[in-house]
């Protein structure tokens, strides 16, 4: 059974925050002793974190749902409720993440970085919160807010300083096993390697991270042979070894191998054919040499996994090849967001002539308060006064007796 995972669907679900509470002060000898409701505590927040011990998303293909823990509620005398416990998720380095619609929505490139997921539920504030000079004795207070929930799908690229590309039975599983510690499955039959395999290089100059990716045919680059799911494990290598199958079994002259590879390189993503490229002839002890002898497209390196010729040379050749592109890299700070959040209010006109409210704060205000309550009622219309939500309306066209919708309530607009 395969333990390396690719793909993933994740569903994450933040903390709830807790109630405030609604009290008064009750003592003896202290008359009016006014609102003393404490505040909920904020619910959770789930976080994707990238670590370089984990190197596939098996975890998640039987057990995709993760969820961090509830704020607990206030009580009176202003003690305040508990916040959740933030849920950190460990990913691969290289995960992005899309959202429902299938867009990238972040990409966790460093072991280290993080992305917000899922973000808890603010706490409700208690009455003690609501207490000005006119309204001495509020008799409301603030539900928690639900925390967010969503499902996301997760795509790992592998994070390679180095890449084996060739054809299948072209020797790249025997060469990695015998260049690190890994120990892919060898066999003597096309496409033995189903599935990505890394390996650490250790050399005096630097250690580098290679990766066996199976093997390419013609047509990947459309997708025939799974094609897109091995090659988008070579988007972000460094350095590309490419290896020519030399055996006089092949199948396929030397340059008929370069040029598929490079042109299915190019059709999938033309940016790769400009990476740093190391060609070498692979299964030299197999070769004809005639055949071999007569091309000059494996860099003049030829290389045999069974017996070890060459691969000093070829290792010293990868090392130079890789300082030299992680000099090159520009670092980049911290995760990358593809679509950053809307802030604030915004107002758009449903297909039925009505409105509709967009933004966290003027949702948050309605969804956590008892609109059945006079007060808290009277609270919230002057809340959403104050976010702009009016004007907003007014701009988009609204009038006297319109539909307006917020969070899940709806509401007839009045004007002032």
């Amino acid at each position: 059974m395969s333990v390396f995972v690719d793909e993933a669907q994740i569903h994450v679900k933040a903390g709830d925050g807790g109630a405030g509470a609604v009290a008064f002060r009750r003592e003896a000898h202290v008359p009016k002793g006014g609102p003393d409701g404490g505040d909920g505590g904020h619910g959770g927040d789930v976080w994707l974190v990238a670590d370089h011990n984990v190197s596939s998303l098996l975890a998640f293909r039987d057990h995709p749902h993760r969820r961090a823990t509830n704020g607990t509620h206030g009580s009176g005398k202003l003690r305040h409720g508990a916040r959740g416990v933030d849920l950190d998720v460990a990913v691969p380095a290289g995960t992005i993440v899309h959202d429902g619609t299938g867009a990238a929505i972040a990409d966790l490139v460093q072991p280290g970085d993080r992305w917000l997921a899922a973000k808890g539920g603010q706490g409700g504030r208690g009455n003690a919160r609501f207490l000005n000079n006119f309204r001495r004795a509020p008799s409301f207070a603030e539900q928690g807010e639900v925390g967010e929930e969503r499902y996301l799908d997760l795509e790992l690229k592998l994070m390679a300083d180095v890449a084996l590309v060739g054809f299948p039975n072209a020797g790249k599983s025997t060469l990695i096993s015998r260049l690190t510690a890994a120990r892919p499955k060898v066999a003597a039959y096309p496409f033995t390697t189903l599935e990505p395999h890394l390996g650490v290089v250790r050399f005096a100059g630097g250690d580098f991270v290679i990766a066996d990716i199976p093997g390419l045919i013609e047509g990947a680059s459309v997708g025939r042979g799974l094609g897109h799911r091995f090659l988008r494990h070579v988007e972000r290598a460094r350095v590309l070894l490419v290896l020519i199958d030399l055996g006089a079994d092949a199948g396929r002259s030397p340059s008929e191998q370069y040029r598929v590879l490079l042109e299915e390189l190019d059709r999938y993503r033309p940016e790769l054919t400009d990476r740093p490229r190391l060609v070498i002839g692979s299964r030299a002890d197999l070769a004809d040499d005639e055949v071999a002898d007569s091309s000059a497209l494996w860099d003049q390196r030829r290389v045999s996994a069974a017996t070890g010729a060459g691969l000093d040379t070829t290792v010293r050749a990868l090392a130079q090849l890789v300082s030299q592109a992680r000099a090159d890299v520009v670092p980049v700070a911290g995760v990358v967001i593809h679509r950053p959040q809307p802030e604030g209010v915004a107002v758009q006109r449903t297909d039925d002539g009505g409105f509709v409210v967009l933004g966290r704060p003027a949702q948050r205000a309605v969804a956590v308060n008892d609109l059945t309550n006079a007060e808290a009622l009277a609270y919230v219309q002057q809340r959403l006064k104050r976010l702009g939500v009016d004007r907003a309306l007014v701009r988009a066209g609204a009038r006297e007796g319109d539909v307006v919708r917020v969070g899940g309530f709806t509401f007839t607009f009045e004007p002032d």
